[in-house]
Protein backbone atom coordinates (compact mmCIF):
# COMPACT_ATOMS: atom_id res chain seq x y z
CA UNK A 1 0.00 0.00 0.00
CA UNK A 2 1.26 3.21 -0.95
CA UNK A 3 1.39 6.29 1.77
CA UNK A 4 0.06 9.71 1.73
CA UNK A 5 2.93 11.81 3.17
CA UNK A 6 3.07 15.56 3.63
CA UNK A 7 5.97 17.67 4.04
CA UNK A 8 5.76 21.12 5.50
CA UNK A 9 7.63 24.67 6.42
CA UNK A 10 6.18 25.34 9.57
CA UNK A 11 7.47 28.56 12.35
CA UNK A 12 7.69 28.17 16.03
CA UNK A 13 4.23 29.44 16.59
CA UNK A 14 2.47 26.58 13.97
CA UNK A 15 2.53 29.15 10.85
CA UNK A 16 1.85 27.57 7.61
CA UNK A 17 0.76 30.33 5.55
CA UNK A 18 3.25 32.26 3.10
CA UNK A 19 6.62 30.62 4.76
CA UNK A 20 8.49 33.14 1.32
CA UNK A 21 7.67 35.60 3.77
CA UNK A 22 9.27 34.28 7.59
CA UNK A 23 11.65 31.53 5.81
CA UNK A 24 14.83 32.97 6.30
CA UNK A 25 16.70 30.29 5.44
CA UNK A 26 17.34 27.14 3.77
CA UNK A 27 19.80 25.17 3.52
CA UNK A 28 21.05 21.92 2.16
CA UNK A 29 19.96 19.41 4.61
CA UNK A 30 16.65 20.90 4.12
CA UNK A 31 17.21 20.48 0.20
CA UNK A 32 18.01 16.62 0.78
CA UNK A 33 14.78 16.21 2.84
CA UNK A 34 12.87 17.51 0.27
CA UNK A 35 15.03 15.64 -2.59
CA UNK A 36 13.99 12.14 -0.77
CA UNK A 37 10.06 13.45 -0.79
CA UNK A 38 11.15 13.47 -4.31
CA UNK A 39 12.48 10.56 -5.09
CA UNK A 40 10.25 8.00 -3.23
CA UNK A 41 7.03 9.86 -4.71
CA UNK A 42 5.27 9.95 -8.10
CA UNK A 43 2.23 11.51 -7.25
CA UNK A 44 0.59 15.01 -5.38
CA UNK A 45 -1.90 15.76 -4.05
CA UNK A 46 -3.12 19.64 -4.25
CA UNK A 47 -5.53 21.57 -2.21
CA UNK A 48 -7.28 24.44 -4.11
CA UNK A 49 -5.48 27.34 -3.03
CA UNK A 50 -1.91 25.62 -3.54
CA UNK A 51 -2.80 24.39 -6.71
CA UNK A 52 -4.15 27.57 -8.20
CA UNK A 53 -1.43 29.51 -7.09
CA UNK A 54 1.16 26.53 -8.33
CA UNK A 55 -0.60 26.14 -11.41
CA UNK A 56 0.02 29.99 -12.60
CA UNK A 57 3.87 29.57 -11.82
CA UNK A 58 5.46 25.49 -12.22
CA UNK A 59 4.36 25.26 -15.69
CA UNK A 60 5.95 28.44 -16.72
CA UNK A 61 9.53 27.39 -15.47
CA UNK A 62 12.20 25.66 -17.86
CA UNK A 63 15.67 27.08 -16.35
CA UNK A 64 17.11 27.81 -13.12
CA UNK A 65 17.58 27.18 -9.83
CA UNK A 66 13.79 25.67 -9.83
CA UNK A 67 13.42 23.57 -13.40
CA UNK A 68 14.60 20.19 -11.46
CA UNK A 69 11.21 20.62 -9.02
CA UNK A 70 9.27 22.33 -12.12
CA UNK A 71 10.26 19.25 -14.50
CA UNK A 72 9.40 16.85 -11.52
CA UNK A 73 6.01 18.12 -10.65
CA UNK A 74 4.91 19.04 -14.14
CA UNK A 75 5.18 15.54 -14.93
CA UNK A 76 3.66 13.70 -12.48
CA UNK A 77 0.22 13.16 -11.78
CA UNK A 78 -1.45 16.00 -9.72
CA UNK A 79 -4.67 15.36 -7.96
CA UNK A 80 -6.43 18.44 -6.91
CA UNK A 81 -9.06 18.06 -3.88
CA UNK A 82 -11.79 20.71 -4.29
CA UNK A 83 -15.05 20.99 -4.09
CA UNK A 84 -14.83 24.77 -6.04
CA UNK A 85 -12.73 24.43 -8.67
CA UNK A 86 -14.25 23.29 -12.22
CA UNK A 87 -11.75 22.36 -13.98
CA UNK A 88 -8.25 21.58 -13.44
CA UNK A 89 -7.24 21.45 -16.94
CA UNK A 90 -5.07 24.31 -17.29
CA UNK A 91 -1.89 22.27 -15.45
CA UNK A 92 -0.66 19.19 -17.51
CA UNK A 93 -1.48 15.65 -15.87
CA UNK A 94 -3.76 17.25 -13.41
CA UNK A 95 -6.98 15.19 -11.80
CA UNK A 96 -9.96 16.98 -10.02
CA UNK A 97 -10.91 14.62 -7.88
CA UNK A 98 -15.22 14.76 -7.52
CA UNK A 99 -17.10 13.14 -5.04
CA UNK A 100 -16.03 12.44 -2.06
CA UNK A 101 -12.08 12.83 -1.25
CA UNK A 102 -11.55 10.13 1.20
CA UNK A 103 -13.08 7.24 -1.45
CA UNK A 104 -10.82 8.67 -3.99
CA UNK A 105 -7.64 8.99 -1.91
CA UNK A 106 -7.60 5.32 -0.48
CA UNK A 107 -8.09 4.19 -3.79
CA UNK A 108 -4.72 6.03 -4.80
CA UNK A 109 -3.27 4.83 -1.98
CA UNK A 110 -4.21 1.43 -3.09
CA UNK A 111 -2.81 1.51 -6.02
CA UNK A 112 0.53 0.87 -7.23
CA UNK A 113 3.04 3.11 -7.28
CA UNK A 114 5.01 5.08 -5.05
CA UNK A 115 4.71 7.04 -2.39
CA UNK A 116 1.72 10.12 -2.44
CA UNK A 117 3.31 13.30 -1.61
CA UNK A 118 0.85 16.33 -0.21
CA UNK A 119 2.24 19.53 -1.96
CA UNK A 120 2.06 22.39 0.61
CA UNK A 121 -2.35 22.63 1.50
CA UNK A 122 -2.20 22.63 4.79
CA UNK A 123 -6.02 22.93 5.16
CA UNK A 124 -5.80 19.18 3.10
CA UNK A 125 -3.60 18.17 5.61
CA UNK A 126 -5.71 19.16 8.41
CA UNK A 127 -8.45 17.00 6.71
CA UNK A 128 -6.76 14.10 5.75
CA UNK A 129 -5.05 13.61 8.96
CA UNK A 130 -8.56 14.41 10.48
CA UNK A 131 -9.61 11.59 8.10
CA UNK A 132 -6.78 9.18 8.97
CA UNK A 133 -5.32 9.26 5.81
CA UNK A 134 -1.97 10.60 6.12
CA UNK A 135 0.51 8.11 7.12
CA UNK A 136 3.52 10.93 7.37
CA UNK A 137 4.10 14.36 8.46
CA UNK A 138 7.57 16.05 7.78
CA UNK A 139 7.65 19.34 9.60
CA UNK A 140 10.66 21.50 8.52
CA UNK A 141 10.19 23.75 11.97
CA UNK A 142 12.01 27.29 11.24
CA UNK A 143 13.28 29.01 14.38
CA UNK A 144 11.26 32.24 13.80
CA UNK A 145 7.92 33.85 15.24
CA UNK A 146 5.70 34.26 11.60
CA UNK A 147 2.70 35.77 13.98
CA UNK A 148 1.11 38.67 12.30
CA UNK A 149 -2.21 36.95 11.95
CA UNK A 150 -1.24 34.07 9.54
CA UNK A 151 -2.86 30.93 9.50
CA UNK A 152 -1.50 27.98 11.43
CA UNK A 153 -1.07 24.29 10.67
CA UNK A 154 -3.47 23.24 13.39
CA UNK A 155 -6.68 25.42 14.41
CA UNK A 156 -7.26 26.23 18.25
CA UNK A 157 -10.10 24.22 18.63
CA UNK A 158 -8.37 21.10 16.94
CA UNK A 159 -9.94 17.61 17.83
CA UNK A 160 -6.83 15.55 20.09
CA UNK A 161 -4.53 13.28 17.51
CA UNK A 162 -1.48 11.64 19.00
CA UNK A 163 1.52 11.38 17.18
CA UNK A 164 4.83 9.43 17.30
CA UNK A 165 7.99 10.85 16.77
CA UNK A 166 10.03 8.59 13.70
CA UNK A 167 13.24 10.99 13.46
CA UNK A 168 14.18 14.44 14.20
CA UNK A 169 17.67 16.59 13.19
CA UNK A 170 18.47 19.61 13.19
CA UNK A 171 20.26 21.67 10.09
CA UNK A 172 23.06 24.02 10.11
CA UNK A 173 20.36 27.31 9.59
CA UNK A 174 18.63 25.85 12.99
CA UNK A 175 15.91 24.51 11.27
CA UNK A 176 14.89 21.18 12.71
CA UNK A 177 12.97 18.39 10.67
CA UNK A 178 10.58 16.16 12.35
CA UNK A 179 8.90 13.18 11.12
CA UNK A 180 6.06 11.98 12.74
CA UNK A 181 3.62 9.50 12.10
CA UNK A 182 -0.30 8.95 13.57
CA UNK A 183 -1.06 6.73 16.26
CA UNK A 184 -3.36 4.53 15.06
Amino acid sequence: MRKVVSGLFVSLDGVTQSPNEWQFAFDEEMGAALAETLETADAILLGRVTFTEWAGYWPTVTSGEDAAFAKWINGSPKYVVSSTLDSVDDWANSTLVRGEPATAIKELKAGEGKNITVAGSPTLVRSLLELDLLDELVLLIHPVVAGEGRKKLFADDAALKKMELVSARPTSSGVIIATYRPER
